[in-house]
């Protein structure tokens, strides 16, 4: 039994999906689907329940779950009783950061981090808000910048760096650029250009519709706010991005949008155990982000 087959296992627990699974850890599907297949053949009995879309746990994999959990928490805490021994001389830190939303307080905080640490190693991914708050959770993210609905995620450390609101973009000249406020319900009336779901952004607006029961109309969807931005400037729809995001293309008429329910938050998101690495981290990202 080896700790990937583990990590997969509890991947795939979580996300009820191989694909999505394989995605979070980075590997192809079929390797996931190998090393969870492995694992069942070593324990003797099947896990997951694959006869529909989703990857249901069996009884045994329903057991066998927190287990797995407790398992990876222990190696964990191996890693951070060395690091500690060793006092933080070497060692790899996997930064993450929500895809198209370049801060350069965080690029801040990690240059003066490398300075001050040389022989850690820095790995900075991007992804959509949803896949880095369950890589922290799993371990295989240390810490993350991410875009939340509301609040941060529950039970994980986070530090709130901005809430706001909601704003429409319209190109110069249309109809929608005259107006100064829109409704929610006004703005479900227009075709939208949006960031993708299980990004803070665009959950925040699915959410404040859902609760208005009011559907959207997403003709195109970016992963990236100058994407969006410039589909809305050609004329494909509203862009739907955040006040400060907005604030970046003002070639754009940025309007306010009333009946948004909830906030917008960037926030950092971390374990509540602290590696020394991120421990180490933590002072330059709040200089950092003020």
């Amino acid at each position: 039994m080896e700790l990937r087959q583990l990590e997969y296992f509890l991947a795939v627990a979580e996300e009820a999906n191989f694909t999505r699974a394989a995605e979070r850890v980075r590997i192809s599907q079929s390797g996931v689907s190998s090393q969870v297949k492995t694992l069942e053949h070593e324990l003797g009995t099947t896990l997951f329940d694959r006869s529909g879309r989703t990857a249901r746990l069996t009884e045994a994999g329903a057991a066998a779950l927190p287990h797995a959990r407790a398992a990876l928490d222990a190696v964990a805490d191996l890693r951070q009783a060395v690091d500690e021994v060793r006092g933080l001389v070497r060692g790899q830190l996997t930064v993450g950061m929500v895809t198209g939303c370049e801060v350069k307080p965080l690029f801040a905080a990690l240059a003066d981090f490398h300075r001050e640490h040389p022989a850690i190693e820095l790995d900075l991914v991007e992804d959509n808000s949803d896949r880095l708050v369950a890589g922290v959770r799993v371990s295989t993210v240390d810490i993350a910048l991410v875009g939340v609905a509301g609040e941060p995620p529950p039970n994980l450390e986070s530090q709130i760096i901005v809430s706001e609101g909601l704003v429409a973009l319209a190109p110069p000249g249309s109809e929608a650029a005259r107006l100064d406020r829109i409704s929610l319900r006004d703005l479900t009336r227009h075709p939208l250009v949006t960031l993708p779901a299980g990004t803070g952004i665009r959950t925040v607006l699915d959410d404040s519709c859902l609760a208005e029961h009011l559907f959207p109309d997403v003709v195109l969807v970016a992963s990236a706010p100058g994407a969006v931005a410039e589909l809305a400037s050609r004329g494909l729809g509203l862009a739907v991005l955040s006040e400060s995001m907005a604030a970046a293309f003002p070639q754009l008429r940025a309007i306010a949008i009333d009946g948004v329910g909830v906030a917008a938050l960037l926030a950092l998101v971390w374990r509540p155990r602290l590696s020394p690495a991120v421990a180490a981290l933590l002072p330059h990202l709040r200089r950092a982000f003020g």
